[in-house]
């Protein structure tokens, strides 16, 4: 509890009379100031502040203006980054001249076609024409198919690169009759598996012909046996 005389300090101007009671004195004292600071701390783990923060940046150290870099050096960052070989420094490697990719460019072995190579095709093949095929041929003329339609695509690669401004006509035209040989292949392929259905449903219902596929009757016979 403050003494009076420190009360009757703070209320100068006042008479002994005009005082607060005792009582009331308690309300009337200065508040204490105590110090906030914390001289130990009660865990022992280190703070956060000391660790280096995470990096959120997805494109640190990919500015050349800013020349930003990571916040932390990293394992690698003692060690020099490789400089690139000039080019002539560089030994020249030989291209083989019989190589099969060769087989996807035109024949001047150029990426981009020219109008008049692109036009000088003839027409697809037709259905009739190709079920006289073998199953070879018409493998082998689908490979064709897809090699040049490769070859096709990367020159219309080439081209909406440059922008030369010619040769879009002549290479769809040559794409679309290469697309219609392919429908047909698949066409024949497509009536040769029914014909294998319908015919080795047939045989498993147990039907057999007298004499099929030319056979004598000696090898009619033979076939009989092995199948009994």
């Amino acid at each position: 509890m403050q003494p009076i005389p420190r009360i009757a300090g703070r209320l100068r101007g006042l008479g002994m009379a005009e005082l607060p009671p005792t009582y009331l004195a308690p309300s009337l004292r200065l508040p204490v100031t105590v110090s906030a600071v914390q001289s130990s701390s009660f865990s022992s783990t280190v703070p956060v502040s000391a660790n280096p923060r995470r990096d959120k940046s997805k494109n640190r150290g990919v500015s050349a203006i800013h020349r930003t870099g990571p916040r932390t050096p990293f394992t690698v960052s003692r060690w020099p980054l490789p400089k690139p070989v000039s080019p002539e420094d560089m030994q020249p490697r030989e291209t083989n001249p019989n190589h099969g990719l060769w087989a996807f460019f035109p024949p001047d072995r150029t990426a981009l076609s020219t109008p008049e190579y692109d036009n000088a095709h003839g027409r697809s093949w037709g259905i009739q024409e190709l079920r006289e095929r073998s199953w070879e041929d018409l493998h082998a003329l689908w490979h064709v198919c897809v090699r040049e339609r490769n070859r096709i695509y990367t020159s219309d690669f080439e081209r909406t690169r440059l922008k030369p401004g010619y040769g879009d006509f002549e290479s769809q035209g040559r794409d679309k009759v290469i697309k219609s040989t392919m429908k047909n292949i698949k066409h024949v392929l497509r009536e040769r598996w029914y014909a294998w259905e319908d015919a080795s449903r047939l045989y498993k219902s147990g039907y057999r012909p007298e004499n099929f596929h030319g056979l004598d009757d000696v090898e009619v016979e033979q076939t009989k046996d092995k199948e009994q």
